[in-house]
């Protein structure tokens, strides 16, 4: 006997729930954990107030042990979330991939963008659970180093989150053998990737992870557009290279 409104369970509308659902708990746990450490080693940065915290360096100030720290809080938190969650949702939480798998067709339209929705939605609870739950400043958001052009960052991103899905389409979306090994060399790609962006970008290389911070303190650096154009870049050359 079935339970009433329960039809839609054996549709594909439970297909679509549960990729959705997926992807905002793994974004959520991805960037808690990532702006959690970015946190951490951001407790003596020379930020005076929660209006100037952020992730890039503002006063010009160089410390590769925090530049690691960051680096390897988003490179191992997207490794092990990616493994955990990309037999269930493909484990993107970023919509910077998701729009690169809608436009090479691995994903529908419909699911790219309820999976969009997620990411977003999952980028602001993590940055809400982090900025309440820590007693220091919210010291996550992404802004251009000074010295570091409008032009110049748009293409830091765009080179840089390239490299990153690139390795996630090479690794994880063409199948081989080491297909189940893929989350490794993701997140490694991630680690290397921020090595360099983040003293000069805040190494974003994901509109969600920008885009969260910015809705929970309420502040939009007027560089905060470079996050998005600088995916949309990658994702047309990826298009066009071939990959589909």
């Amino acid at each position: 006997m079935r339970l009433p409104y329960t039809e839609w369970m054996n549709s594909g509308i439970k297909e679509h729930f549960v990729a959705t659902m997926a992807e905002f708990v793994g974004t959520v746990m991805f960037l808690f954990f990532a702006f959690a450490g970015t946190q951490v080693a951001n407790i003596n940065a020379s930020n005076p107030s929660a209006a100037a915290a952020s992730t890039t360096p503002t006063t010009g100030e160089f410390s590769p042990i925090v530049l690691t720290y960051v680096a390897l809080s988003f490179g191992f938190s997207l490794m092990v979330n990616v493994w955990i969650f990309y037999r269930i949702s493909g484990g993107l939480f970023n919509p910077a991939v998701t729009l690169g798998m809608v436009m090479v067709k691995s994903l529908s339209y419909t699911r790219g963008v309820l999976l969009i929705c997620a990411q977003l939605t999952g980028s602001i609870f993590a940055s809400l659970i982090v900025k309440v739950l820590f007693p220091v400043n919210f010291n996550v958001r992404t802004t251009l180093s000074p010295g570091t052009s409008l032009v110049q960052g748009v293409f830091i991103e765009a080179l840089l989150t390239a490299e990153l899905v690139f390795a996630i389409f090479m690794l994880a979306k063409e199948k081989h053998r080491a297909t189940y090994l893929a989350p490794i060399g993701i997140g490694i790609a991630l680690f290397v990737a921020e090595l360099v962006g983040v003293y000069y970008t805040g190494g974003s290389l994901n509109p969600a992870r920008s885009f969260g911070p910015c809705v929970v303190t309420g502040i939009w650096d007027k560089e905060h557009w470079i996050y998005w154009l600088g995916k949309s870049r990658k994702s047309t050359f990826l298009q066009f290279s071939g990959h589909g």
